[in-house]
């Protein structure tokens, strides 16, 4: 080429990337002001007159996504031209709660933008109230999910979360007369400022059918999956900053519409219903997290959920793949595909049918492939809790899927069969289907043997995985299974809901620790500091006033700040021990009873959780609870002593409050029951001590912290399978601990439920008939822990070197160290540690 020529074009270049070329937003104050009034002018068409709060934060939410942007531009521009290695993270949740203040901490713009509402009159606190939780999760599961995509763009991993924009999230809970209440979550009902929808990468998914098979010319097996319901996946994106490092990742929600918007035959018929009936039944599929699967069709949907975000995924990633590479045998060169739990296992089945179908492999080449690409963490430690689905159901919604698994199976069968001759009990076992009626597809089997990667998020779990639940598998893939103990995001759990206890440890340590936690171990020596301690406590006196105006405000109930304030917060459920924590707040109260001037150190019992809609026990808990604090918090009795108090409604939002103004968690499951668990670490990294179990990370807690710094109580995991093997009976616990005895006998007389004859008879049967969980087994040495708690928080000064020196030793626990874990020893993604 005449260089004239290639001097001209190179020009041309220049001008149009000239075109494009926009000014990066302000960062300053003034900055921030002017976008926030020019969305408010321009974007809302309101203006100080008629502007509502909500248009306020719609505003200041515009005018933050503008800087987003431009950086998510950047950051995807950067990862094609330099051709990363991907992670591609799938979760059924995703619980990212309200992303305002994440995203005004992570842009670096925490004081320029509270002081540029202040010149408009307006609170920053305010503002970001009116934001609603995206609750597109249940609990532990999503709110991890949404910590590691922090901690994966913080530490400038090219990620990207997938899973389903739900219409509705996590249900709203109401408590009417003791009992939960469910309503909708309505959180996309005033718009989401924060997604961009991208309808030119949506993707047809295909349910029922079925498969016509023929040889090519070639003599090669083709499938073709035929006659098919298509639905159609509408990508919505959402940008995932890091902290103060100009990356941006992306979360791409998938929502599900109808291949066509109505029948316009059945409408020009006047059968206006079943015009749109196939866009409705559709578009069921992303309505609401986790239908009820009590009904077979609410099996079949959850299971059409699972497999429409899969699929859809999938097809994206290998979208996204081929843009940049033309030779799929490096696909695992370029990408990984970590499964959070066992729901997004389709999609081991759905890269195979790509590969065989469109790709034309062979099944060897293809199944390399898939099991280099694909990665699983389980997250759970019961055999009934990992999922299954019936073959009769599998087989009509997804009829090619059901032909590969039964591939997958016969050739691993084979394979396990001439490793172990003569041991068809252990074939059985391992199985992909499970035999019965009807038969079961087993799909945490599928998730081990089609992954390179297989771990647990604790030492115990993961222990428990190799040693129980899972032997099997480890005995013949040994190398695939290893730990990695989950963590939180300090960003959001402290340096955001926590700010005043955050700048205090940067004037105590100096700055740093923020991008590094393990920085906070600088702290311990400065454990005895009076200076210290004395602002320590009043930083926690003052999260305990802001979390008693928000009981008052909520239950009308004044709790006492100088009470210690206990606290379990979680999802409702029998191995989590609400019961325990209750029991034990009722034998406080019969104390108090018989002797009115015992000296019982005074406690606020703190409540908060959801039972799942159709869990009776659950439930009938959370009455339980809230009939108990009726009784005690209207005794005079009780005076300042005792409060026992049930958070309607806990979310993302209300936890922020929660945590920081705690002084004690309780972490009570039975040992060997709680995969992990995070809202340990939470409570720990804000200063609250901890009364635990030996159980899911409080283990690595009490290593972390020393035996003097926790409370560990109960039986350990390999006492309760004993226990449980010998024939556990709770009534001989029973019959040696008075206080339960006497707890009962009140129960069964209606002491705390006078206008509700019998109401609690199912849960006073199922703790002293069977009490699956050890309730019964554990009280009595849960009662001589908390007796020592109670002397201990009567000494402020060494209770507070404690929580200093908890929140020291919490850098293991932070997200950030899981998913460098995550990077070198399963992804195979190298990451510069943060400076």
């Amino acid at each position: 080429m005449p260089q004239s020529k290639k001097s001209n074009m190179m020009e041309d270049e220049k001008g149009v990337q000239a075109l494009w070329h926009l000014e990066p937003k302000d960062m300053t104050k003034d900055g921030i002001k002017h976008s926030f009034s020019s969305s408010l002018q321009y974007g809302l068409a309101k203006d100080r007159f008629t502007a509502t709060p909500r248009d306020n934060f719609m505003a200041l939410g515009m005018a933050l996504r503008e800087r987003l942007v431009e950086r998510w531009i950047k950051t995807q521009q950067r990862y094609h031209r330099d051709n990363v290695k991907r992670v591609y993270y799938l979760s059924l949740e995703f619980l990212i709660g309200r992303l305002l203040g994440s995203y005004i901490l992570n842009l670096g713009l925490t004081d320029q933008t509270q002081k540029a509402l202040e010149e408009f009159g307006l609170d920053v606190e305010k503002v970001r109230d009116e934001e609603v939780d995206a609750g597109l999760g249940n609990g532990g599961l999503g709110r991890l999910a949404a910590c590691f995509l922090d901690s994966m763009a913080t530490l400038g991993i090219a990620a990207h979360g997938y899973g389903i924009r739900y219409d509705y999230g996590i249900f709203n809970q109401k408590i009417v007369n003791g009992y939960q209440v469910e309503s909708p979550d309505e959180w996309l009902k005033h718009g989401n400022p924060w997604e961009f929808a991208r309808p030119e990468y949506a993707q047809k998914i295909k349910f029922y059918g079925n498969t016509n098979m023929y040889h090519d010319k070639k003599g090669r097996l083709c499938v073709e999956w035929v006659n098919t319901e298509d639905v159609i996946a509408m990508p919505y994106d959402m940008p995932v900053p890091g902290y103060q490092n100009n990356i941006v990742n992306t979360l791409r929600l998938w929502s599900a519409r109808g291949s066509e918007e109505f029948d316009l035959k059945y409408f020009n018929d006047g059968d206006y219903e079943h015009a749109v009936y196939e866009k409705m039944f559709s578009e069921n599929i992303s309505k609401v997290l986790y239908p009820n699967d009590l009904t077979s069709m609410g099996r079949e949907l959850r299971l059409k959920q699972e497999y429409f975000f899969t699929a859809a995924s999938v097809a994206d990633l290998i979208r996204r793949f081929k843009e940049d590479n033309a030779l799929f045998r490096n696909f695992p060169d370029k990408a990984v595909i970590q499964l959070n739990d066992t729901h997004p296992t389709l999609a081991i089945v759905e890269f195979m049918r790509i590969l065989l179908d469109e790709e034309q492999m062979d099944w060897e080449t293809a199944w390399d492939l898939t099991v280099r690409s694909f990665a699983y963490t389980n997250h759970t430690v019961m055999p009934e809790a990992l999922e299954t689905w019936p073959v009769p159901t599998f087989e009509k919604l997804l009829p090619r899927h059901m032909q590969i698994i039964y591939e997958i199976n016969d050739r691993f069968l084979k394979e396990l069969a001439s490793e172990y001759p003569g041991d068809p009990d252990r074939l059985g076992r391992m199985s992909l289907i499970e035999e019965g009626n009807p038969k079961k597809v087993r799909m945490a089997h599928l998730a081990i043997i089609g992954s390179h990667s297989v771990n647990g998020v604790s030492e115990l779990h993961s222990s428990l995985l190799k040693t129980q639940l899972f032997r099997d598998f480890f005995e013949v893939f040994p190398e695939k299974f290893n730990n990695k103990t989950n963590g939180i995001s300090h960003r959001r759990w402290l340096m955001k809901s926590n700010r005043p206890l955050a700048k205090l440890i940067t004037e105590a340590i100096g700055e740093g620790w923020e991008k590094d936690l393990y920085q906070l171990e600088k702290l311990a020596p400065h454990k005895k500091d009076r200076l210290l301690k004395k602002k320590w406590q009043q930083v926690k006196l003052d999260n305990k006033k802001i979390l008693a105006e928000i009981i008052r405000s909520q239950t009308g109930l004044l709790v006492n700040v100088d009470s210690m304030f206990d606290v379990q917060v979680k999802r409702i459920h029998e191995y989590k021990r609400q019961t325990l924590f209750i029991l034990y707040a009722i034998s406080q109260y019969l104390k108090l009873r018989e002797d009115p001037k015992a000296a019982i150190a005074p406690r606020t019992f703190i409540f908060g959780g959801k039972a799942a809609p159709g869990y009776y026990m659950a439930k009938l808990i959370i009455k339980f609870i809230n009939n108990v604090a009726n009784v005690i918090n209207h005794d005079k009795v009780n005076r300042d002593k005792l409060k026992v108090v049930f958070l309607e409604n806990y979310r993302v939002s209300l936890a922020e409050k929660i945590f920081p103004a705690s002084d004690l968690s309780e972490q009570v499951s039975t040992a060997g029951t709680e995969a992990s668990g995070t809202g340990c670490m939470k409570f720990m990294m804000n200063g609250a001590l901890t009364v635990g179990t030996h159980d899911g990370a409080n283990i690595e807690i009490a290593q972390a912290v020393g035996a003097e710094n926790i409370f560990m109580f109960g039986l350990k995991a390999h006492e309760v399978r004993d226990l449980k093997r010998g024939g556990y009976n709770p009534g001989s616990f029973i019959e040696r601990s008075p206080h339960l005895r006497e707890i009962f006998a009140m129960i069964r007389g209606d002491f705390f439920s006078p206008m509700e004859s019998g109401i609690f008879e199912p849960l006073v049967n199922n703790l002293t008939q069977s009490d699956p969980y050890l309730v019964c087994a554990d009280f009595e040495s849960y009662c001589a822990i908390q007796d020592k708690i109670s002397e201990e928080y009567q000494d402020p000064e060494a209770w507070t070197e404690k929580a200093i020196l908890n929140v020291a030793r919490s850098g293991k626990f932070s997200s950030d160290r899981t998913i460098l874990e995550y990077s070198r020893d399963v992804w195979d993604i190298p990451v510069k540690t943060p400076k």
